[in-house]
């Protein structure tokens, strides 16, 4: 009951998301509702935690990372702390399917190098090559495996596998092992950590060539 209410708070009368300022709470309620409408575009109703986003992002070498893509960034928890830790002349690019969070990104974070694309991680070597980036140092994922088809697990990993540069890193964080055994079969390296201090406990995958 409390949720409906809040979602409705947030709706205009033709159920779409109305503007909002970058606020935590309209964040938090961006995220509800999509959870409510898609939850098998989300692997979780909360936010990914501080303690999962320093572990993830302390495996990037803020140094080399020029060219830095995100799938399924949603409200920017992660967007946030990748733009904060990323050098002047990198370059951050988010893909995002759910047109809501395109909106909340595009009026939220107002940096010149974030690019949001309204697109589909299995389309990323296409992305890039529109927005004139030959490849990526790094490749973030949470995208949950478990709700897709095969085919599209195995899609999603050789783009991903194919948008790196050389040297590259795909870092994924999962909440269930289902996307490990397509990582083993696209990288050489697939190194794995755990977080227990996020809700719910996540995977991590830190895959390379290398």
């Amino acid at each position: 009951m409390v949720i409906s209410l809040l979602i409705k708070a947030i709706l205009d009368p033709k159920g779409r998301m109305l503007e909002t300022r970058a606020s935590r709470n309209g964040q938090k309620l961006l995220f509800v509702k999509n959870f409510l409408q898609h939850p098998n575009m989300l692997g979780s109703v909360i936010p990914s935690s501080r303690f999962l986003i320093n572990r993830l992002l302390g495996q990037v070498d803020w140094d080399r990372a020029r060219t830095i893509v995100e799938y399924g960034p949603g409200v920017g928890t992660f967007t946030s702390h990748i733009l904060d830790r990323m050098p002047p002349d990198a370059r951050l690019v988010v893909v995002e399917k759910n047109e809501d969070f395109v909106r909340y990104l595009k009026s939220a974070f107002v940096d010149s190098r974030l690019y949001v694309v309204h697109g589909s991680a299995e389309d990323v070597q296409e992305e890039l090559s529109k927005l004139k980036m030959d490849g990526a140092d790094y490749i973030i994922s949470g995208v949950p495996y478990t709700p897709m088809s095969k085919s599209l697990r195995a899609r999603i990993t050789q783009e991903a596998c194919a948008a790196l540069n050389p040297g590259g890193t795909v870092l994924f964080y999962q909440f269930t092992r289902t996307a490990l055994p397509y990582l083993r079969s696209c990288f050489t390296q697939v190194n794995r950590g755990f977080e227990p201090r996020n809700i719910p406990p996540a995977y991590l995958f830190y895959c390379s060539q290398t």
